[in-house]
């Protein structure tokens, strides 16, 4: 066993709520900080790296649960709009509060954002769609 590796971890770990998270498990966050605390709050722009699943919903400075998008396996994250199997997966538009976390196929509008999935089923809007993390990172549609 390599001893340097002692205190680390594989799956879910408890980090504070820096927002309100109630009503959104299931949902991509940002893992962040305030004064070096760890905690995770909803993506405030398109290309943001939300990487964490949101496993438990929790109020501002509760304790909730997040964990790291493994490509090893698939998720359920609820879906803005529709998808077909192979559609590449970002953000939904985080400029509208009750979407923030979701997804959204690529949209064919000029902009750039960045690619967090892959579908993996057909989806249709509200739906918590199957999907498969990729690190492909930001993508410019022109």
């Amino acid at each position: 066993m390599n001893a340097d590796q002692s205190n680390t971890r594989i799956g879910a770990f408890p980090v504070l709520a820096g927002e309100d998270l109630t009503g959104m498990r299931s949902r991509l966050g940002v893992l962040t900080h305030d004064a070096g605390v760890p905690e995770v709050k909803l993506p405030a722009a398109n290309t943001a790296d939300a990487l964490y699943l949101i496993d438990d919903e929790a109020v501002d400075g509760q304790r909730t649960s997040v964990e790291f998008l493994n490509p090893m396996r698939n998720y359920r994250v609820p879906l803005k709009g529709a998808c077909n199997p192979g559609d590449r997966l970002v953000l939904a538009d985080v400029g509208t509060a009750a979407d923030k976390g979701k997804v959204r196929a690529l949209p064919a509008a000029a902009g750039t954002y960045r690619v967090i999935a892959i579908a993996e089923e057909k989806g249709v809007d509200g739906q918590l769609v199957l999907l498969r993390p990729v690190l492909i990172g930001n993508v410019t549609v022109t």
